[in-house]
């Protein structure tokens, strides 16, 4: 009897990409065999083999990056980690592990490069004497609390010196480890240094465990949202991908849920498919929702003019046409009725407190 075909692309448990895409700067690319298999002594074909994540050390010697963009709120980032482990299969952030010759899918996921100097990077930028202290924001590309944040504890760290320099900081996270650091937000909130966002893509549990595999699941980002309100950080939920045909119907309930646990902000964000990701997301529909498959594409490019991604800025996080105003009236009603953004969080620079803090503010 023949063995049965071996799949190389089949689902990953607790991967969100099933293959590497090709990237985008390489001339040469490696593509799996599908009717390639290993056997064991029985002749039985074996399991395609569970990728483990690596770290690897990142080298930058600046760790502050300016941001020009009018979608972003703030417009300096921080990011302690290159990759992410949380292997959400829509993250926009993939494409940039092709600038450091890996690939947007598995790669982006498992290969995970780490800026153990950042603490030390960070003090040494706010020291400096051209730095106008204003608010950064952390995450803005892969999430600082990650699951290697409980190994590396870099985001911590960073913290510990904005809380030392009293320097602004907005943080965006889908990982219920933020809140190990309440201390620390609270001790900034004191001062209106701090606010933190909770994403959140869908309620459904089974549904966030296949699409964001190593994420927080919902129900306990709503409870980090809580904590974090309770201990008086201003907080906001950011309901992100928004995946129209998928997860756009759950809009309004998540707000809700929301703004139950404590959050006083919210913004959404509506799927985007730039470069590869629009690969690793297709793969990810084929394997786990192929019936709507078609419909969540087909509504994607209705609001991106006939694409899977529009980059202009001010249109890349919420998209044009029917479906994309449809979906902003569903944000701005819902948002009103439950009486979100009623409240700003400005956070202040005036207790900016330059190397030595209150010792040299006493000179």
């Amino acid at each position: 009897m023949s063995a049965a075909p071996h799949d190389p692309t089949a689902p990953l448990h607790g991967r969100g990409a099933r293959t590497n895409p090709a990237n985008r700067f390489e001339r040469i690319a490696v593509e799996p065999d599908a009717d390639f298999a290993e056997f064991d002594e029985h002749g039985v074909p074996m399991e395609r083999a569970q990728p483990r994540t690596q770290f690897f050390d990142d080298a930058s010697e600046s760790l502050l990056a300016p941001n020009d963009s009018p979608d972003v709120g703030a417009r300096w980032g921080l990011n302690p980690y290159r990759g992410c482990e949380h292997g959400c299969a829509y993250c926009f952030a993939r494409p940039f592990h092709d600038y450091l010759g890996f690939s947007s899918g598995l790669d982006f996921e498992t290969k995970i490069m780490v800026k153990r100097r950042a603490p030390e990077l960070l003090r040494h930028e706010l020291s400096r004497r051209r730095w106008q202290p204003e608010t950064v924001m952390i995450s803005g590309v892969t999430d600082c609390y990650q699951p290697a944040e409980r190994r590396f504890k870099l985001t911590r760290a960073c913290l510990e010196v904005f809380a030392e320099f009293r320097n602004p900081v907005g943080v965006i996270t889908k990982n219920f480890l933020i809140t190990r650091d309440l201390d620390l937000f609270a001790e900034l909130a004191r001062w209106n240094c701090a606010m933190v966002t909770l994403s959140i893509t869908t309620l459904d549990a089974a549904v966030a465990g296949k699409l964001e595999p190593r994420a927080s699941r919902p129900e306990h980002r709503l409870r980090a949202i809580k904590l974090l309100a309770d201990a008086g950080v201003p907080v906001a939920v950011n309901v992100a991908p928004v995946i129209p045909g998928l997860t756009d119907h759950e809009l309004p309930s998540i707000l809700e849920a929301a703004r139950d646990a404590g959050a006083k902000r919210a913004t959404y964000i509506a799927l985007r498919l730039p470069h590869t990701v629009k690969d690793v997301f297709i793969e990810w529909l084929e394997a786990h929702e192929p019936g709507k498959k078609e419909r969540v594409l087909s509504r994607v490019r209705e609001m991106r003019g006939g694409q899977l991604y529009d980059a202009r800025f001010g249109v890349r996080g919420r998209g044009e046409g029917i479906f994309a105003d449809h979906l902003h009236q569903l944000f701005e009603v819902t948002a009103r009725r439950l009486g979100l953004n009623r409240e700003e969080f400005p956070l202040s620079t005036t207790h900016f407190r330059p190397p030595g803090g209150v010792q040299l503010e006493l000179l």
